[in-house]
Formats: C-alpha cells, sequence, structure tokens
C-alpha cells in the first residue's frame, strides 16, 4: 500500500519560512530529513500531500489511491511505526488533537481524518511543530539519526596521521571522506561524515556533528558541537548548535548560533549572528501563522533564513531574525528582526526582490551544483512571490 506524509495545516504555519518551499516532512532534523526518517524505518519509498503549488515537485497519491497517511511532522519511533502497520481501513491513531496516522480508502479530502475512528497512542512521539525546535533538538536527534545509519556497519576510518580524535569509537567515515590535520572531539556526542565529504586542515568538530555528503567543513573551522549540515554545503567560520539545509554556503569567518539556513542559502564573509540578548530576557521571532511576533520561551535564538536567500559581507543579524524566501540582505548596521520574502536591502530600508531578478540568481547558483532552476521552480516562486505580498509593507 503507498504511504503518503501530509503536512499538518496548523504546523505547516507555525514552521514557516521553511515550509514556503518544501513539505514538513522535508525539513532536515538532526542528520536526516524527516522523510528519510521515515524511509528508514519502512523500507519504503514515500509520497506526500502538501499544498497544491508544491504538488507538482513533491509527489502525491493519485486521487482516489487507498493509502495510510502520516503526519510528516511526526518523528517516527519502532513502537510507533508497529502501531501504524496495523492500523485497519478507516481508522487513525491520535496524539489529543493531533492526527498521527490514517489508513483511507482515499485521500481526496485530508479533513476526512478529523471524523474517522481514532485510538489513542500512549508511546513516546516527537512532533516538530516550532522553527526554534529545529535546532534546539538538534543534539538529540544526531545521536538517534547517527546510530541508525551506523548499525551493523564499520567505519571507514581515518588515515591522516595528523588528525586527532578523541572517542573514536563514536567517528563514523564514509567511503570518500576526506580529512588533513583536523580535531574530532566525539566525547560530547558522535560525529558522522557523510560520503564523499571533507574536512580541511585545522578544522575542530565537536560532536554531536553531522555532515552530509559532499560538504565540505573549510579550514580552521570550529564547529562547536550540535551541529548538523546537509549534503553538498562548505561551511566555515564558528557554528554552534544549527542545522543547515542542503546546497546553502557559510564559507567564511563569522557566528552563527541557534540557527537554522534553509537550501541555496549563502552568508556572505563576516557575517555574524547574535543568538543572545544583552539582557538575558527570552527571544521573540517573527510568528507567519500569528503575522507577529511571539515569545519563543528560548533565552538562544539566532537566524531563521528561507531557502534562496543571502547576506552580504559584514551583514550583523539580530537575536532572532526570520528571513524569508529569496530575500538579499546587506550593508551596515542592524537590519529588521523581520524581513520578508523577496526583500532586497538592509538597515537602510528595503526593494522588492523582482522573481525575474531571482530567476538570474537562482538558476545562476544552482547551475554551480549541476542543479536547474526549471519551470516548476519558477511556478514555485512566483506563487511564494504573490502569497508574501502582504508583508512587503514599502509596496503599499
Amino acid at each position: 500500500m503507498k504511504v503518503a506524509l501530509f503536512d499538518d495545516p496548523v504546523i505547516r504555519r507555525q514552521l514557516l519560512p521553511f515550509t514556503y518551499t518544501r513539505p514538513v516532512a522535508e525539513i532536515r532534523y538532526g542528520i536526516s530529513t524527516i522523510t528519510e526518517k521515515w524511509q528508514r524505518r519502512l523500507n519504503t519509498s514515500l509520497l506526500f500531500v502538501t499544498q497544491n503549488y508544491l504538488q507538482q515537485k513533491f509527489k502525491g497519491p493519485a486521487p482516489g489511491d487507498s493509502c495510510i497517511l502520516i503526519n510528516g511532522a511526526v518523528v517516527p519511533t519502532k513502537e510507533l511505526v508497529e502501531r501504524i502497520e496495523h492500523l485497519d481501513s478507516g481508522q487513525a491513531i491520535t496524539k489529543g488533537d493531533l492526527i498521527i496516522a490514517a489508513k483511507v480508502d482515499s485521500n481526496d479530502n485530508i479533513e476526512v481524518l478529523k471524523t474517522m475512528s481514532a485510538t489513542e497512542y500512549a508511546g513516546e512521539l516527537t512532533v516538530l511543530q516550532r522553527t526554534w525546535e529545529i535546532f534546539k533538538g538538534a543534539g538529540q536527534q544526531i545521536k538517534k539519526d547517527f546510530i541508525a545509519l551506523t548499525a551493523g556497519r564499520k567505519s571507514a576510518g581515518i588515515t591522516d596521521p595528523y588528525t586527532r580524535t578523541y572517542n573514536e569509537k563514536d567517528i563514523f567515515i564514509e567511503e570518500g571522506v576526506s580529512i588533513k590535520a583536523a580535531v574530532l572531539d566525539a566525547d560530547n556526542g558522535p560525529i558522522y561524515l557523510g560520503k564523499n565529504s571533507s574536512v580541511e586542515a585545522g578544522a575542530i568538530i565537536k560532536g554531536p556533528f553531522g555532515l552530509g555528503e559532499g560538504s565540505t567543513i573549510n579550514g580552521l573551522a570550529h564547529m562547536r558541537g550540535d551541529i548538523a549540515i546537509g549534503p553538498y554545503c562548505k561551511v566555515g567560520g564558528e557554528v554552534s548548535n544549527s542545522i543547515i539545509f542542503a546546497y546553502s554556503n557559510k564559507g567564511h569567518d563569522g557566528f552563527l548560533g541557534n540557527s537554522v539556513l534553509g537550501e541555496w542559502c549563502n552568508i556572505g564573509a563576516g557575517t555574524n549572528t547574535s543568538n543572545l540578548k544583552n539582557n538575558y530576557a527570552k527571544v521573540k521571532i517573527w510568528d507567519f501563522a500569528k503575522g507577529g511576533f511571539i515569545n519563543t520561551g528560548e533565552q538562544f535564538c539566532g537566524l531563521m533564513m528561507g531557502d534562496h536567500s543571502k547576506s552580504g559581507i559584514g551583514t550583523i543579524f539580530n537575536t532572532g531574525t526570520v528571513t524569508g524566501v529569496a530575500a538579499n540582505i546587506f550593508g551596515s548596521g542592524f537590519p529588521r528582526n523581520y524581513i520578508p520574502s523577496f526583500s532586497w536591502g538592509g538597515h537602510a530600508g528595503f526593494t522588492t526582490f523582482r522573481p525575474n531578478k531571482v530567476k538570474e540568481m537562482a538558476s545562476a547558483s544552482m547551475a554551480r551544483r549541476n542543479r536547474k532552476f526549471d519551470e516548476i521552480e519558477e511556478s514555485i516562486m512566483q506563487h511564494i512571490f504573490n502569497q508574501t505580498e502582504e508583508f512587503r509593507t514599502w509596496e503599499k
């Protein structure tokens, strides 16, 4: 039977700007995306039930298909998978008001899940519901992913004589990894280096830490732990407790802490993020569901940056800054704490980054990784541009 991960509409809004460009389950949460976690548990390919404008890129079940629907914000466990595999048609599993999974004869109307016969799930449940939870749960998720990715397997090992390791049993090296004169410290958590990734000379990496396939940690970088970096990224400088999605670069000196970067982001040289207020107060950030700022309840919170956004050299982001999709931020001084999608500017003010110019930028950056900004990507970006018009107040 087909299995599809569906977007809970409330959670999806709470996870913007990252869900502007992807289903909830495609968020990287630890070393793996939630989708990848389910694929490992179920050993099957997965479909998605998401926003209509994303469905052409993220394929869903055919109309009328019977399938198992699973909430894409829920992290799988062995116990939960067993419960789902024993679902009868027309049954759902819930946790309070949250629908976890259901077996349906037709996926035409997700709203029908609310009326199905349901049983309460009493087991352990991890649900990703807020943007800051992505970095807050990074350490725990990296540890769990490390166990899942390495179980029953042997590390390729480290051959470089100038690399120093601590607690090497918790360091796993995939095939094709290059390491030169680095320090890998797994005393506080595991370190995973993905296939064909590289760690350059002088880099210091503390666990928990995960590096995706084909990614690079630049020379003299300091990775301070609780960090997951997706495939095909280049990261340098100082990073702490952050998750970086695929194809994004932070290649230069500068601090990134308690932050989340989407795909195809680029952080300019000398860019710094504040992750702690001078008065140690709890951090407030922009909430798309509310249309205003909310209190995270967290003392540490840095930058939330949507896909295809960039910062120029020397940019400084204040504590709890949220940047939408395809924003280009530059100039001296702190820009505002909420930067809408398709913004161009900084502290001195913003103009609109028009979709045709975004297309030029995205096409160039994606071509460098042998990827194409095709008609589907262009359609998605145009939809987001129209959807986010209300937040670009300077246009009014």
